[in-house]
């Protein structure tokens, strides 16, 4: 099995191509080691003691090391633990699978949507599932809606995007831009 590495924008992050599927469906993110416990890879790899999110997509896992780590030391042990994963063919979750895992507290706070909205709301989310969602997946994260009121569409940056410096940019200038552009209702774009 050979593990494919990829470099993101934050500089942090590293992108890790399996060459197989990762999750199903959806994606998951881990910020702490207390997350982690919900998965046996991303427990392996905030155990190596450098790791401070994990990330996994549909066919990547995204880690970001501890602030001064060195890549060059920590990429040999990622990709070990990867490959003792995936090469034994473990449980990606604790019970098998990512059904009946709780997703954090905070992660439960979306803004909400006026249900007066719902056109609008819909236009949004296809905007993002075809062409804000894929090239977020590129660099190595996601991107999950949180609502949209009274102009403002509230977004959360996920893996590799999360605290990546160009996140704002991306924000503000690519996704804002975007959907200003093609549902005149939306007047910003913030972070959530």
């Amino acid at each position: 099995m050979f593990i494919e590495t990829e470099t993101t924008p934050n500089p942090a992050t590293l992108k890790f191509l399996p060459g197989q599927q990762v999750m199903t469906s959806g994606t998951r993110d881990f910020a702490s080691p207390e997350e982690a416990e919900a998965s046996p890879l991303a427990q392996a790899l905030f155990d190596t003691g450098e790791v401070t999110g994990v990330f996994f997509g549909s066919n990547f896992i995204s880690v970001t090391a501890a602030p001064g780590v060195d890549w060059s030391a920590l990429k040999p042990q990622v990709v070990a633990v990867l490959l003792d994963h995936f090469v034994s063919q473990a449980p990606l979750f604790a019970g098998g699978d990512a059904s009946g895992i709780s997703v954090p507290a905070e992660a439960d706070e979306d803004v909400g949507d006026d249900p007066a909205d719902a056109e609008v709301v819909a236009q949004i989310l296809e905007l993002i599932e075809t062409r804000v969602r894929p090239a977020v997946a590129g660099d190595g994260g996601d991107i999950r809606y949180r609502g949209f009121r009274e102009g403002v569409v509230y977004l959360q940056m996920q893996g590799a995007c999360s605290g990546c410096p160009s996140s704002t940019a991306t924000l503000k200038h690519g996704i804002e831009s975007l959907l200003k552009h093609y549902v005149p209702e939306v007047t910003e774009v913030r972070a959530a």
